[in-house]
């Protein structure tokens, strides 16, 4: 029975190396890098306009600069031109925060036909909800050692 599964594995192991498409790696990766570099250059822009146009420093600065690219990102992805940035960027796409908002846009709009609730509401974080969880509960962890650090003098 076992060689018989194993049989059927490298059957269909070779089918599929057979019809599936070929990727080429180094342009791929290309494109990743200078696309997710360009998202982060175009970051960088709106956070400069918006310490000198504005004055904003510090905190408010990257508030700011982050509020503008989660709705640079949402926004695109709403019009459909995010969707086509990521298939021809694949992973250079997702990893500025431009593709969190992706993340949490994506099924909202594809569930939309369901209604506002069962729809838009609830399935808006099935992709981002696993990061958003572990994202607060790594901070509540680092902060509470933190905490404890700052109550036995250690970290002053």
């Amino acid at each position: 029975m076992k060689e018989q599964k194993q049989f059927y594995n490298a059957n269909y192991l070779d089918y599929v190396s057979r019809i599936a498409p070929k990727t080429n790696e180094k342009r791929s990766l290309f494109h990743a890098f200078w696309v997710g570099g360009t998202i982060c250059v175009i970051g960088q822009l709106i956070r400069f306009l918006l310490e000198f146009a504005f004055g904003l420093y510090g905190d408010e600065l990257a508030g700011t600069t982050s509020i503008v690219l989660i709705f640079l990102g949402a926004f695109l992805t709403g019009l459909g031109v995010y969707d086509r940035i990521g298939k021809y960027a694949g992973g250079g796409s997702i990893v500025p925060i431009t593709g969190f908002a992706n993340s949490v846009v994506s099924p909202a709009m594809e569930f939309k036909t369901e209604g506002f609730i069962y729809g838009l509401a609830a399935k808006m974080f099935v992709v981002a909800g696993p990061i958003i969880v572990f994202g607060i509960i790594g901070g509540v962890s680092v902060g509470i050692v933190y905490y404890f650090l700052y109550l036995t003098g250690i970290l002053v």
